[in-house]
């Protein structure tokens, strides 16, 4: 395995439907892939407009099983194609009355490695999220993929630091943030807490915003994507904040071992005093 990971991310507006949407991402992996990519990650429910602007039962449509739904066979295909990684966000129904805000992840080869759930689901004007999905049950899962260990934290998730602690203790590498942000609430705060997050936990992040405005609502998605390494540096330059992009950067993943030994900050942590963090 090299040291030197190509990894890509996508930033996409919504075309209109579920067809061209997928499409367009397949040929921006492609052209990843074209580029020497071999990990890609798509922005939050990436195959469906961000309809959590509103809460309205016809947006249950856009659920569908994951690991045996459409999109996800459809990625697994792309991944053997591209002999890419793929992190795939998605509405997930499981059962009836049970949904999810997930991101499969898939291997090279194609093959199914598993899903993280979204923990922490918002409930505030333009994300009613809490009327579609139930909060995540599969714990903080880093994927052994051809690359290295890769994790994933949803949009909102990242607010929270206790998640991105967990995804560090169970050795991710690179940890893909799917999310839908608008400019109005958070943009301060986007350079801000990916980039501490990484220097908090050493390892890279790759954040992900939609960009543009959508049919359901006011939100302004504003982009602005990148890749952060395990000191809190961008790798090259952020996406655009108002433009589809494709982004690609290598990740040096020995920079990981060399910022750990030089910030110890897993060898003087104390979670025999952290008790009072468990307290609702």
């Amino acid at each position: 395995m090299s040291h030197i990971v190509r990894a890509a991310l996508v930033q996409a507006s919504w075309t209109g439907d579920t067809e061209s949407m997928i499409a367009k991402h397949e040929e921006h992996a492609r052209e990843a892939a074209r580029q020497g990519a071999k990990v890609i990650g798509f922005q939050e429910v990436f195959n469906a407009p961000y309809f959590c602007q509103v809460q309205e039962p016809e947006h249950y449509r856009w659920a569908e099983p994951v690991p045996d739904g459409p999109t996800v066979r459809r990625m697994q295909d792309l991944a053997r194609e591209t002999g890419m990684v793929i992190v795939v966000p998605v509405f997930e129904i499981e059962d009836a009355g049970f949904y999810y805000n997930t991101a499969a992840v898939i291997d090279a080869d194609g093959s199914y490695l598993g899903k993280y759930r979204k923990h922490h689901i918002p409930q505030v004007r333009g994300f009613w999220e809490k009327y579609y999905f139930r909060p995540g049950n599969l714990g903080w899962p880093v994927f052994d993929t051809s690359v290295g260990r890769v994790g994933v934290y949803i949009c909102y998730d990242r607010h929270f630091p206790e998640g991105w602690r967990q995804l560090g203790l169970n050795g991710a590498q690179l940890v893909y943030n799917p999310s839908a942000t608008h400019r109005g609430l958070s943009a301060h705060l986007w350079q801000l807490e990916q980039p501490a997050a990484a220097v908090a936990n050493l390892y890279y992040v790759a954040a992900i915003n939609r960009v543009g405005r959508e049919e359901y609502g006011d939100n302004d998605f504003y982009g602005t994507s990148y890749f952060v390494d395990p000191r809190g540096r961008f790798v090259g330059d952020v996406a655009s904040d108002k433009e589809e992009e494709l982004v690609v950067r290598d990740l040096d993943f020995r920079l990981i071992d060399d910022v750990r030994q030089t910030w110890a900050f897993y060898r003087d942590r104390r979670p025999d005093a952290y008790e009072g963090l468990m307290k609702p």
